[in-house]
């Protein structure tokens, strides 16, 4: 990849990977030093990477960074009880965005990170495989069960509508 197309690339994906990091670890401080360091990390294989795969290579590095960094700071467990266990709040929701982003709060960080990488940022299943180190048929399960889940707090929220 040439300077020109490392800044096209930085250009095109930065702001569509700094969504997919925020959703993922909600803290905008933290999202920012991981995309910085993901781009970083592109530019020290700068040599080795080609443009066309530039894209995939940038997620799948901002993925990895953004697991080590969980990780070091021992956060990984205690992030994903506390969304497993955290109450929903369902009063007065006035956004479906607010419904949906709560939804993905309630998911498992897997789960939450294929179908974010699958249905906001449009990856093919064996791109997410590669990003996550996962096979194509685990990615597949991951997203159908992380849809299934999503549908489930979706209808709890329709019932408590209907009841209200």
């Amino acid at each position: 990849m040439t300077r020109k197309e490392y800044n096209r690339c930085v250009e095109d994906h930065a702001d569509g990977l700094y969504r997919f990091i925020m959703k993922n670890i909600r803290d905008e401080e933290k999202a920012r030093d991981i995309v910085q360091e993901s781009f970083v990390k592109v530019w020290q294989k700068v040599d080795e990477v080609q443009f066309e795969k530039g894209k995939s290579y940038l997620y799948t590095t901002a993925y990895r960074t953004m697991i080590d960094e969980l990780r070091k700071n021992k956060r990984t467990d205690r992030l994903e009880d506390y969304m497993m266990h955290r109450e929903a709040t369902y009063n007065s929701y006035s956004d479906v965005q607010e419904v949906l982003d709560e939804a993905l709060k309630q998911l498992p960080e897997i789960q939450r990170t294929v179908v974010m990488l699958r249905d906001y940022e449009g990856y093919a299943y064996a791109e997410i495989g590669e990003i996550t180190n996962l096979s194509e048929s685990q990615v597949k399960v991951y997203i159908f069960r992380a849809r299934m889940n999503l549908k489930k707090y979706l209808q709890k929220i329709d019932n408590l509508i209907e009841t209200n």
